[in-house]
């Protein structure tokens, strides 16, 4: 399944996104979940399954405005550093561990939306990413094991501002509106494999960045396994996998984004998650 979260007529939904629409499960469950984290929080997803069957999409895309995916996820956390390729291109050494950092609520961005570059810098940069959410109240994961408490897949795009990131990752991190998460989560049992899957990172329609994620440094599992051991994991948290090389600060001179673009983040087997960049 392809599951959205999305605005029609005043309310915040969730659907499932098919050819030709989507098909509005809150209506076809009867206002049953609040949201796509509570479906989740309370294992449900096979029953959208079963509400899905037979279903035909009832309203288009147009109709609706999109959500991050995941609209009010606990935590989103982050993992930076995480392709050797990265690594080289902004000249640090290679990590032994995940490198954490995280996001606020107020970063994410939905697909379709206006990704705000801040009045404090010009240094605004972009990381695509593959993305988690995560299935179940979970602690000190086995790496043998951790898939299993994943609920689905989806696109990020870690905004980066880079000369404040210098001095504060926090701060680089976190200005509002920075932080794209979308278009849709991809249930887990259509990924096989977290690792063998394609990204592509497109710049005003020219590609910027390609690589496949079993060039992570850690995988999907070591990640999992290492954060399920520093915290609790929740139905519905976000966890970003890092980004491969190509992003703006690694290149000569620097490309950095600014209002007028239009960013792209393609995952084989997932989709394309796109935003417009303009000025605070």
């Amino acid at each position: 399944m392809r599951l959205v979260s999305f605005r029609h007529a005043g309310a915040n939904k969730f659907g499932a996104a098919v050819d030709g629409g989507i098909v509005d499960l809150s209506a076809r469950t009867k206002g049953r979940w609040s949201g796509l984290r509570d479906v989740i929080a309370t294992k449900a997803l096979d029953e959208l399954r079963a509400a899905l069957k037979g279903a035909t999409p009832t309203l288009a895309f147009e109709d609706v405005e999109l959500l991050p995916v995941i609209p009010d996820p606990g935590k989103i956390l982050c993992v930076g550093l995480n392709y050797a390729s990265h690594v080289g291109e902004v000249g640090r050494e290679m990590p032994t561990v995940p490198s954490v950092f995280s996001r606020l609520h107020d970063t994410l961005v939905a697909h379709g939306g206006d990704m705000v570059r801040p009045r404090a810098s010009t240094h605004f940069d972009y990381e695509g990413e593959l993305a988690i959410v995560i299935g179940e109240r979970c602690r000190h994961v086995p790496r043998a094991g951790a898939l299993s408490v994943i609920a689905g897949y989806t696109c990020f795009i870690d905004g980066s501002v880079r000369d404040f990131q210098k001095h504060s990752v926090f701060a680089g991190k976190n200005f509002p509106a920075t932080g794209p998460l979308g278009p849709w989560m991809v249930t887990s049992d259509v990924i096989a494999d977290p690792q063998r899957l394609e990204l592509t990172t497109r710049l005003n329609g020219s590609v910027v960045q390609h690589d496949t994620t079993d060039h992570m440094i850690f995988d999907v599992a070591t990640i999992i396994e290492y954060l399920s051991t520093v915290t609790w994991l929740e139905p519905g948290d976000i966890i970003a996998t890092g980004t491969p090389d190509g992003v703006g600060t690694g290149r000569k001179p620097p490309l950095w984004m600014k209002a007028g673009d239009r960013l792209e983040v393609e995952i084989s087997g997932i989709g394309t998650l796109g935003v417009n960049v303009i000025d605070e």
